[in-house]
């Protein structure tokens, strides 16, 4: 199985290039290729299939060639990555598979159709709007904390915190509602930053996401936590800089209500690897 290893802000995939969808993955194959220490290691695998081959994107062949499958660390799919979609386009371009579309190349995923727009050092993609949805809280350790949740065709919860992020222990899993969050949610954490240049609001974020564990980032978040920022700031439009353990992530909503995810999108190294060395992996049926 060939394989390229990349990441956003610190946020780092697998990506395995299948463009005739003709492998069988399994949760416990991608675990096992997630694996830090007996597999490749990633917080997830960018599944690289064409979208007329995969169920899940059929619909979306006559607008996006290509479709994003995304699957968490542990195994489960996911709706949309923010950090994902951004080294898979970067993925599409520098193999040949793809051109860079002044107006964005379209991307396929689970939570509808994308446009990444490329250049050399950051690539900025259009994303569906995010939706805030009301209220909840998350529970880490002690503590209570309120929150805002938010739909970016993946669960978020974003909470805002007074003091310093690094005391907080997301080693566990936070708590929350799954009467309001059935299919778990990513939770991020803020906390307002001083004023920087470009942006109209500044946020630090740490967050813990369902299937991964606590990340370097999260792109999705990230556009979850602009969207709050901008709400509260009594925004219709504006630019949140949103910094991540693994860098700094740019929000951008226009006046004509597009929403926009900057930053950057490396490619590290690529390879091959054994599926059948990987401890508990499950092949049967991969071709």
């Amino acid at each position: 199985m060939f394989f390229t290893k990349g990441h956003g802000t610190g946020n780092d995939f697998v990506v395995l290039p299948d463009p005739d969808g003709t492998y069988a993955l399994t949760p416990a194959l991608v675990a096992a290729l997630c694996d830090r220490r007996r597999g490749i290691g990633a917080d997830g695998v960018l599944h690289v299939v064409r979208s007329a081959k995969h169920p899940d994107a059929a619909g979306h062949a006559a607008d996006a060639e290509w479709f994003m499958d995304y699957w968490n660390a542990d195994g489960s799919l996911a709706e949309m990555c923010g950090n994902g979609v951004r080294v898979f386009a970067r993925y599409l371009v520098t193999h040949g598979l793809a051109d860079p579309a002044p107006d964005g190349l379209p991307i396929a995923t689970r939570a509808g159709v994308v446009h990444a727009v490329i250049d050399e050092h950051r690539i900025a993609v259009r994303m569906n709007a995010p939706v805030i949805t009301g209220g909840s809280a998350a529970v880490t350790g002690t503590r209570r904390l309120d929150g805002v949740a938010v739909d970016c065709g993946n669960p978020h919860l974003v909470c805002a915190l007074a003091g310093p992020l690094d005391e907080l222990d997301l080693s566990v899993a936070p708590g929350y509602d799954p009467a309001v969050f059935p299919s778990g949610v990513n939770v991020e954490f803020t906390v307002a930053g001083a004023a920087v240049e470009g942006a109209d609001r500044h946020v630090h974020m740490r967050v813990h996401e369902r299937g991964s564990g606590e990340t370097m980032s999260c792109g999705s978040g990230a556009l979850a936590v602009g969207a709050v920022a901008l709400r509260e700031a009594g925004l219709s439009a504006g630019a949140v800089a949103v910094d991540v353990p693994g860098g700094r992530l740019t929000v951008t909503r226009t006046a004509d209500d597009r929403w926009w995810l900057a930053g950057p999108a490396v490619l590290v190294a690529s390879g091959e690897v054994d599926p059948a060395a990987l401890p508990g992996a499950v092949t049967e049926g991969a071709e």
